[in-house]
Protein backbone atom coordinates (compact mmCIF):
# COMPACT_ATOMS: atom_id res chain seq x y z
CA UNK A 1 0.00 0.00 0.00
CA UNK A 2 2.84 2.40 0.81
CA UNK A 3 4.23 2.42 -2.77
CA UNK A 4 0.80 3.40 -4.07
CA UNK A 5 0.52 6.24 -1.55
CA UNK A 6 3.93 7.51 -2.66
CA UNK A 7 2.85 7.21 -6.28
CA UNK A 8 -0.32 9.18 -5.54
CA UNK A 9 1.81 11.88 -3.94
CA UNK A 10 4.12 11.89 -6.95
CA UNK A 11 1.17 12.37 -9.29
CA UNK A 12 -0.35 15.16 -7.18
CA UNK A 13 2.93 17.06 -6.91
CA UNK A 14 3.73 16.64 -10.61
CA UNK A 15 0.29 17.89 -11.63
CA UNK A 16 0.58 20.81 -9.21
CA UNK A 17 3.97 21.72 -10.67
CA UNK A 18 2.64 21.50 -14.22
CA UNK A 19 -0.35 23.69 -13.45
CA UNK A 20 1.95 26.14 -11.66
CA UNK A 21 4.10 26.24 -14.80
CA UNK A 22 1.10 27.55 -16.73
CA UNK A 23 0.31 30.06 -13.98
CA UNK A 24 3.96 31.21 -13.90
CA UNK A 25 3.64 32.55 -17.43
CA UNK A 26 1.64 35.45 -15.98
CA UNK A 27 3.02 35.50 -12.42
CA UNK A 28 6.68 34.37 -12.13
CA UNK A 29 6.34 33.69 -8.39
CA UNK A 30 4.73 30.36 -9.31
CA UNK A 31 8.12 29.08 -10.52
CA UNK A 32 8.98 28.25 -6.88
CA UNK A 33 6.10 25.74 -6.84
CA UNK A 34 7.18 24.41 -10.24
CA UNK A 35 10.66 23.58 -8.95
CA UNK A 36 9.49 22.22 -5.60
CA UNK A 37 6.74 20.17 -7.23
CA UNK A 38 8.95 18.47 -9.80
CA UNK A 39 11.72 17.75 -7.27
CA UNK A 40 9.17 16.25 -4.89
CA UNK A 41 7.46 14.26 -7.65
CA UNK A 42 10.70 12.64 -8.81
CA UNK A 43 11.74 11.97 -5.23
CA UNK A 44 8.45 10.21 -4.49
CA UNK A 45 8.68 8.28 -7.74
CA UNK A 46 12.11 6.99 -6.72
CA UNK A 47 10.68 5.95 -3.32
CA UNK A 48 8.06 3.89 -5.17
CA UNK A 49 10.83 2.05 -7.00
CA UNK A 50 12.81 1.49 -3.78
CA UNK A 51 9.69 0.00 -2.21
CA UNK A 52 9.51 -2.61 -4.97
CA UNK A 53 7.07 -1.17 -7.50
CA UNK A 54 8.14 -2.05 -11.03
CA UNK A 55 9.22 0.84 -13.19
CA UNK A 56 6.69 -0.04 -15.90
CA UNK A 57 3.81 0.30 -13.45
CA UNK A 58 5.22 3.28 -11.53
CA UNK A 59 6.13 5.35 -14.56
CA UNK A 60 3.06 4.31 -16.54
CA UNK A 61 0.64 5.20 -13.75
CA UNK A 62 2.57 8.38 -12.91
CA UNK A 63 2.58 9.58 -16.51
CA UNK A 64 -1.00 8.59 -17.21
CA UNK A 65 -2.31 10.00 -13.94
CA UNK A 66 -0.47 13.23 -14.66
CA UNK A 67 -1.82 13.54 -18.19
CA UNK A 68 -5.40 12.80 -17.16
CA UNK A 69 -5.43 15.05 -14.10
CA UNK A 70 -3.66 17.89 -15.90
CA UNK A 71 -6.11 17.77 -18.80
CA UNK A 72 -9.12 17.81 -16.50
CA UNK A 73 -7.79 20.46 -14.12
CA UNK A 74 -6.46 22.75 -16.85
CA UNK A 75 -9.91 22.70 -18.42
CA UNK A 76 -11.51 23.86 -15.17
CA UNK A 77 -8.77 26.23 -13.94
CA UNK A 78 -7.51 27.77 -17.19
CA UNK A 79 -10.61 27.20 -19.37
CA UNK A 80 -8.60 25.10 -21.81
CA UNK A 81 -10.63 22.94 -24.20
CA UNK A 82 -11.69 19.42 -23.26
CA UNK A 83 -13.46 17.65 -26.10
CA UNK A 84 -15.14 14.27 -26.26
CA UNK A 85 -12.17 13.01 -28.31
CA UNK A 86 -9.80 14.11 -25.54
CA UNK A 87 -12.05 12.32 -23.04
CA UNK A 88 -11.84 9.19 -25.15
CA UNK A 89 -8.05 9.52 -25.17
CA UNK A 90 -8.03 9.85 -21.38
CA UNK A 91 -10.13 6.68 -21.14
CA UNK A 92 -7.65 4.86 -23.40
CA UNK A 93 -4.73 6.04 -21.26
CA UNK A 94 -6.43 4.74 -18.12
CA UNK A 95 -7.25 1.43 -19.80
CA UNK A 96 -3.62 1.09 -20.86
CA UNK A 97 -2.33 1.65 -17.33
CA UNK A 98 -4.80 -0.88 -15.94
CA UNK A 99 -3.67 -3.37 -18.58
CA UNK A 100 0.02 -2.84 -17.74
CA UNK A 101 -0.72 -3.26 -14.02
CA UNK A 102 -2.68 -6.46 -14.64
CA UNK A 103 0.14 -7.82 -16.80
CA UNK A 104 2.67 -6.90 -14.14
CA UNK A 105 0.67 -8.74 -11.47
CA UNK A 106 0.39 -11.83 -13.68
CA UNK A 107 4.13 -11.81 -14.41
CA UNK A 108 4.94 -11.36 -10.71
CA UNK A 109 2.64 -14.26 -9.76
CA UNK A 110 4.17 -16.50 -12.45
CA UNK A 111 7.70 -15.63 -11.29
CA UNK A 112 6.84 -16.49 -7.68
CA UNK A 113 5.30 -19.77 -8.80
CA UNK A 114 8.49 -20.73 -10.65
CA UNK A 115 10.68 -19.85 -7.66
CA UNK A 116 8.64 -22.06 -5.32
CA UNK A 117 8.99 -25.20 -7.45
Amino acid sequence: MKPWLCLGGAIITEVSATLALKAALDAPGWYALVIAGYVTAFSLLSVCLRLGMTISVAYGAWGAGGVCATALLSASIFNEPLTWLMGFGIALILAGVITVEAGSQNAHSAKQGNEET
